[in-house]
């Protein structure tokens, strides 16, 4: 079954990561290439991606008067998506162990949800 997950940053964890020295940066990319090998290697991974911070957020909406952009930031987002893994794994359960190494789980807010797919309500 497929699981996305999703991770949250926020004022704590961008503060965390802008105090860190390069070496501690290094570390932490590096644990990240370390998830995404152990899940490469188990056929679990099927996407990742780390996002750009909210700064660079465009908002579209779409009305009477036609295509309307806002460009970020956002003061109203205490919270913003920062990255995300899509993932085939065997269960919730796992889905959830893998959520848990993710280091924002530590800092800010780490979800996980099934995927559904466009081909029915059921799951």
């Amino acid at each position: 079954m497929k699981y996305v997950v999703l991770i949250y940053g926020n004022p704590d964890s961008r503060a965390a990561w802008e105090g860190m020295s390069d070496d501690q940066r290094a570390a932490g990319l590096a644990h990240y290439r370390q998830l995404n090998d152990d899940l490469d290697a188990s056929g679990e991974r099927i996407v990742s991606e780390r996002l750009a911070f909210p700064e660079l957020t465009t908002r579209v909406s779409v009305g009477d008067r036609g295509t309307m952009t806002t460009d970020g930031p956002f003061a109203e987002a205490k919270e913003f998506l920062a990255g995300f893994y899509l993932l085939d794994c065997e269960s919730h359960e796992r889905a959830v162990e893998i959520a848990a190494r993710i280091p924002e789980a530590a800092f800010g807010v780490v979800e996980v949800r099934p995927v559904m797919g466009l081909h029915g309500p059921e799951l």
